[in-house]
């Protein structure tokens, strides 16, 4: 019991020798001409959040050409598209396919965007595709998770 004791009294003793240290070394850190206040001065609270529905139905995307190259064993294909609705569009998805001579799928990718779509926001859209030696033409399918996409082909963004 004695052994406990004397331990119990060693630790609390450091402690206190450890603690005393740190309060002094804070102490000389701060030079008495400037002084520091004990609280950081209040800033204004944030606005609350709006909700903002996202579109229902038929939405709005702008976008400029396609820019599709070969790099290493992939077909990269790269579309910047840009919302053009009133409200935000939840869960954007482009897929590209790709066709051969006869019209018969071959390959393609999905992109999805799983945050919203702000109104005028901008998304560079990458697809990567692996290349087929019988891919002949692809196409492009718009939507989003409350129903369907009308593209319009922009000159620039």
């Amino acid at each position: 019991m004695n052994r406990q004791i004397s331990a119990m009294l060693a630790f609390a003793g450091a402690g206190l020798l450890v603690a005393a240290a740190a309060t002094a070394g804070q102490a000389k850190a701060a030079p008495a001409g400037q002084a520091k206040p004990a609280t950081p001065p209040p800033t204004q609270p944030a606005a609350p959040a709006k909700f903002i529905p996202a579109v229902r139905g038929q939405a709005e995307l702008g976008y400029i050409k396609p820019v599709t190259k070969r790099a290493g064993g992939e077909i990269v294909t790269v579309i910047k598209v840009k919302n053009l609705s009133n409200a935000p569009i939840a869960g954007l998805k482009v897929d590209e396919f790709w066709y051969d001579k006869a019209g018969d799928p071959v390959t393609g990718d999905t992109f999805r965007y799983k945050k919203l779509m702000m109104p005028g926001e901008v998304l560079d859209v990458t697809l990567r595709t692996p290349v087929n030696p019988k891919m002949d033409r692809n196409s492009y399918n718009f939507s989003h998770a409350n129903g369907t996409i009308k593209t319009t082909l922009l000159p620039k963004l």
